[in-house]
Formats: structure tokens, sequence, C-alpha cells
């Protein structure tokens, strides 16, 4: 007979952006907690509010299945003496097993006999396994932990309650000062204590006592309930969906009401009003058909429908003091000129070990300056981002920015188009914090991209040159963000980068401004590994085989936008039946050029069969087509030089006595690997 199983951990509150990862880490502990023991279950749920992670699973077995495993001894003339008596051996073993000489039988493994016997285990009962998940409640890791009372254990809030079931019977452990029981708690204000049945009856029970445990169920009311008001109030809502996730993981019972608010201050920039109304209030903005801001804002409650107006007075209450405060910054911010900003930048530090802001502005210009000769940009672009780069971080020192920094960039490409700036340099502004996500929006314009890309390698180059690289999930710079970033832009606009230049550059710049940096070449490896993970993680992203992303990452990077059209040619051809035996020939080229010690002219002459004679020319061909070729074009010629390169290796000893023609052999195939590590290192592809 099979019983369903409910776990639920009662928590105080917990910080809404950890609520769902923590639910999908909890089912994912418990679903390997029962592939560990061997349980035979059916569906696995997980539940989640502020103050509750929990799971259930359904149909678990009994205990675990009794098992009979056959297991080998010694070999046969080990385990009987000279008068065929059990050795010693033999005693040793059957004893270890739980069982006797008797059972012993022989079977022949690769010409040897050995001892064997079946050993019988009797499965453990789910009730004495259910025992140890406090294991599984103290296992869960969380981004940010805390103490309470005077217990040693950390955890992301204090633990309150602990529902156990296996059935209808509670499943005993403690953790601290909490005993297992059936009793959960209901909502905070509305609901009561409960005393829970059994999973099957969970989420029901639950919401008797207002509380809706599934996450997704919460979330598709509260976007249910803002789609019925839009539509009764004739409103656009655009939803945000980071912001829909957080008000979803704030709530219990979600009720949507809406509010309003003064009409004036929609003279405020649209930015100012969606970020004090998302960012720092989680009300979701409300626009007409075209898309303007209207005096309005939804919201969700945290309880019932009862005395909405009340609540809705109340946020607007704290709304208009915050679009009051937005307001009178405005005003203040736009008595600050640009140059009196840039000055105040002298007195804030970037970092201690990097300087001030001002001077990292100074080697952004520098970085900005190098790299649009690099890209070929006119003067007229050169002019536009040199000063967009001069002016860029301004509006860090103004007031909107200090009290709500999410519009850095954003109310600087206002400022700078009051100020008289041209609307290129203004755009170059905003875009220079793009993307700020690993997902984000990209820059879109060429000034804008150039910008960011500078202001990013200058971050990356700089934090690597002191020694201050991002290890396990602590990256308080978001320089893996920043990398990706590089990484995206780079692809996005298809400019080629030799990173090892600008890198150096950027360490140079920082030295002689005082800088102390680490040794330029160990800088570079710890970069370049950095970069590596991270298009490995892009690459994975894209659904490439795990061994074509290493062969690409392990070749040139400079080109990133073909590296990655590489990859994706590589892993669409990979299936076909020409791929294996192709590959096979590349690497034995690949790996036998590298006993070249010093490579020499080829002298055709010193070719002693046609074989070889054809292989030179079938690589002469391939390097006068390569090029100008896609990356699929590329593919289609080495897969043209197997033949060649297999009827070499055929009727041709490289490793010959004769210095001249061994090293004129592997010049030819050295040749050939060049061309092949440009485009990925293949003998790191499986072909087995």
């Amino acid at each position: 007979m099979t019983q369903d199983i409910l776990l639920e951990i009662g928590l105080e509150e917990m910080p809404a952006k950890y609520v769902q990862a923590s639910e999908i880490q909890l089912k994912e502990h418990v679903q390997a907690w029962l592939t560990e023991q061997g349980l035979e279950h059916g569906e696995v749920s997980s539940y989640s509010t502020p103050r509750r992670l929990a799971v259930t699973v359904q149909a678990v077995a009994e205990s675990q299945a009794d098992r009979e495993d056959e297991v080998r001894g010694p070999a046969k003339k080990t385990a009987l003496d000279e008068n065929g008596e059990w050795s010693r051996a033999a005693q040793g073993f059957v004893r270890g097993q739980g069982v006797s000489t008797d059972d012993i039988y022989f079977k022949e493994v690769k010409g040897t006999e050995y001892v064997f016997v079946l050993k019988k285990t009797t499965g453990v009962s789910t009730t004495e396994l259910l025992k140890e998940w406090d294991k599984i409640v103290l296992g869960l890791n969380f981004p940010v932990n805390m103490h309470w009372a005077n217990h040693h254990v950390k955890y992301i809030r204090p633990i309150h309650w602990i529902v156990a079931l296996y059935g209808e019977t509670v499943v005993p452990f403690q953790i601290l000062d909490v005993e297992t029981g059936r009793t959960s708690r209901g909502h905070r204000f509305l609901g009561k204590d409960i005393e829970i049945k059994s999973a099957a009856t969970y989420e029901s029970q639950l919401e008797e006592v207002f509380v809706v445990a599934e996450q997704t169920k919460r979330r598709e009311m509260i976007a249910g309930q803002v789609a019925a008001l839009a539509t009764q109030k004739g409103w656009t809502v655009p939803i945000d969906e980071d912001l829909l996730e957080e008000v979803t993981n704030l709530v219990e019972y979600p009720t949507v009401l809406f509010g309003n608010f003064e009409e004036n201050y929609l003279d405020l920039p649209a930015d100012v009003l969606i970020t004090i109304m998302r960012e720092h209030q989680r009300y979701f903005p409300v626009t007409d058909a075209a898309g303007q801001l209207l005096p309005f804002f939804i919201t969700v409650r945290n309880g019932n429908d009862q005395y909405l107006e009340t609540v809705a007075k109340g946020n607007e209450k704290v709304l208009r003091a915050r679009l009051s405060d937005g307001e009178f910054f405005y005003q203040e911010d736009q008595k600050i000129t640009i140059d009196a900003a840039l000055e105040k930048l002298e007195k804030i530090t970037f970092h201690q070990k990097l300087g001030s802001m001002s001077a990292k502005i100074e080697r952004v210009g520098k970085v900005v300056a190098a790299l649009a000769d690099r890209f070929g940009f006119t003067a007229d672009e050169k002019a536009d981002v040199q000063r967009a780069a001069a002016i860029y971080k301004f509006d860090l020192v103004t007031n909107l920015v200090g009290e709500f920094p999410e519009l850095q960039g954003e109310m600087g490409y206002k400022y700078a188009l009051l100020q008289g700036e041209k609307e290129t340099v203004a755009t170059a502004i905003r875009e220079s914090y793009l993307p700020k996500s690993s997902e984000g929006e990209l820059p879109s314009s060429k000034i804008g991209a150039l910008l960011a890309l500078a202001d990013k390698l200058e971050t990356l180059g700089g934090f690597f040159s002191v020694d201050m690289v991002p290890t396990g999930s602590n990256d308080p710079f978001a320089l893996r963000r920043a990398m990706i970033g590089v990484v995206r832009i780079l692809i996005n606009q298809g400019w080629e980068l030799p990173f090892d230049g600008t890198i150096r550059e950027i360490i140079t710049l920082q030295e002689n401004a005082g800088v102390k940096v680490m040794p330029i070449d160990e800088t570079l490896n710890q970069f370049h590994q950095f970069l590596g993970r991270r298009l490995r993680n892009l690459l994975s992203g894209e659904a490439v085989r795990h061994d074509i992303v290493e062969a690409m990452v392990g070749g040139e990077t400079r080109d990133l936008s073909q590296l990655f059209k590489r990859a994706t040619a590589l892993n669409n051809v990979s299936k076909e039946e020409w791929f294996r035996p192709t590959v096979e020939a590349l690497t034995r080229v690949m790996n036998l050029s590298q006993k070249l010690e010093a490579p020499c002219a080829i002298e055709e002459e010193l070719f002693e069969n046609e074989s070889e004679a054809a292989l030179y020319t079938a690589i002469t061909q391939v390097k006068k087509s390569y090029k100008a070729a896609t990356p699929e074009e590329k593919l289609a010629l080495f897969k043209s030089l197997k033949q060649p390169i297999e009827a070499f290796f055929e009727n041709t000893l490289v490793m010959v006595d004769d210095e001249k023609k061994r090293n004129n052999r592997l010049s030819m195939l050295a040749e050939l690997a060049s061309v092949l590590r440009s485009f990925a290192n293949f003998d790191e592809i499986i072909v087995k």
C-alpha cells in the first residue's frame, strides 16, 4: 500500500526574490533523496509563500524494495585450500555478506573462476527513512542566512513550525527547538492555525485560512485580476514579469486594487514615475492605449477585498510623498551644470584600489579612442563618442540618481539633452549601462555600443589587474555580467577585438596612474579563463554540444561573432555520417603536427609519392578559399580533406629518419593544423 508525503517548513517572511529558487531547491533535494533511497513514488509537487516552503509526494511505497545482489568474492583457487576446504578468505567473505559457505557458487569471469553469493537485503520502511528528513531541511542553501535566538544554525529566516506527514501519520523529527507535527498556520491576519489531515488536503485546507500555497496559482490570480481591472477601466497595464514574480512572492492571498495620484506629477519624466512606482512601491503603472502614463497605479494587497478604499488611500499617501521627493529632486538637478557635476566626481571613489570616478572616466576615454580607430569610426562618430565618454557618469552626483540608483543613465540622457548635448551623445550615455542583465537590452547605437564596451573592458581590466577576480557565487562588482555584456556587444556589432592588446593597454593606464597591479601575463591568464567560462555558459545556452563548446573555447577568441557561428555550424553537422571520419582525420593531423620542432619552408621536390603531393595541393586550395568562406563552407572544405589525408597517412611515413623529409612533412601538417585551429580545436571533439 502506498501513502502520500507532505513536508512544510514554516518560516518568518522570506525576501521575495529568494522564494521561488528556494522552492525549486527543496523539490530537487526531495527528488534526489527519493532516488537515493530507491523509493518508488508518484508525482512530486512543490509550494511556496513568503512564510513557507513545502513539497508533496504522491503514492510513496511503504518501504524500499527487497534486493538480491550477486556479489563476487575471491578466486576459486584462493577460496579453497590444498585439502579442498574453505579457506579463511572464503569464510571471511561470506561472513561479511551475512551468508554462509553453503551459499557459495562458482562462475567464470574472463577465464578465471570466482566465488559468488546472492546477498539479500530487506528494504527499510519508509516511516523509518523519513526520520532523516531533518537533513533535507537543513541541507538547503540560501544566498542570505541569519542566526536567531541562541541557535548555532543559520537559515534564510527563523523556522517556526514543521509539518511532516506520511499518509495521515506525523513523521517524528526535530530541528532545534521545533518538533514536527500537523499544525500549519494560515494567513497572518485573516487565518488561523490549522491541522493538516494529509498531503492530499494540503492546498484546499490552506485556502480555507486564506493561503494560496501554489505560486503559479497566485501569479495567475494577480495577472487575471489586473487584466479584469484594466478592462473595466479602459486602461492598458504593461506587465513587467520580474515585478509580477516579486509581488507573487510577497503575498499569500492576493487581491488587486488601484489608486491615483495628482496629474501634475505626470510632468516628471516617465522613467522617474515608473521607477518610483515599480522599483520602490511594487506598483504596476497604468497607461492609455497610446502608451502614455495615466495618474493611476495598480497594487496587490496581501489579504481579501475588505476595506480596499482605506488600503488604496494608504498607498496613495506613500506614493504621493515619493513623487513629491522626485519632483523636488528633478527641479534641483536642473540647476547643476555638467561641468559642475564632473568636478564632484573627482571626490567620488570608484574603488579604493583603482582611484576616483574621474580617473576611471579618463581611462575609459583613452580606451574609447583606441577602439574607435580600430573599428573604423568616422571623424564625427569619434567626436561624439569622445564627448560621451568624457561626461557619461555625470548623473551619478544628481539628486534623483542618488535617491533612485536605478535611474543612472536614464537621467544622464535626459539631463544631457536639457543642457544642449547632441542626441547621439545623450543616447550613448544611456546605453553605456547596457546590458543591465545577462540577457538584457543591448545598445542600439554604434556610439553607445562602443562606450558600453569600453566601460566594461576598463572595469574588467581594472579589477583583474588588482587581483579581485570573482570566486564562487561572490561577485560584488558584477564582473560576470560585465564580461557577458562585452561578449554580446561584440557579437551584436560584429566587431573583432584582440583582447590581449586592449587589456594590456588598460593595465598600463592604471600602472601609469600609480595603481599597484599584478604581472600582466598573470592578469591576462585570469582574464582568459574568466572569458572562457562565460563563453562556455553562453554556448551551452545555445544547446551546443559540450565537446564542441570545449573545441571552440580553446581556440581563437578574437572574433566572437564568428566563434558562435562556427560553433553552430559544427553542432548542426555533428550527426552527419561524414563528420566522425573527417574529425578523426583532422585530429590525426593536429596531433602529429605538434611533433614539429622547427618549422621550415615546404619543398615539393622532397615529396616521394602522389599522396604527399595531392595532400599539399588540397591544403593549398583550402587556404586559398578559406578566408572568404562562411563557417558552413569552411566545414565543406575540411570534409574535402578527409580522402587526401587518409591516403597520405596510408602511403607516407611521416617520422622517417631523414630529417629534411620528416620536417618537410611535419611542416605541411602544421600548416594545415594552423588553419584547423583557427576554426576549432578539433582534437577536443568526441567522435568515439
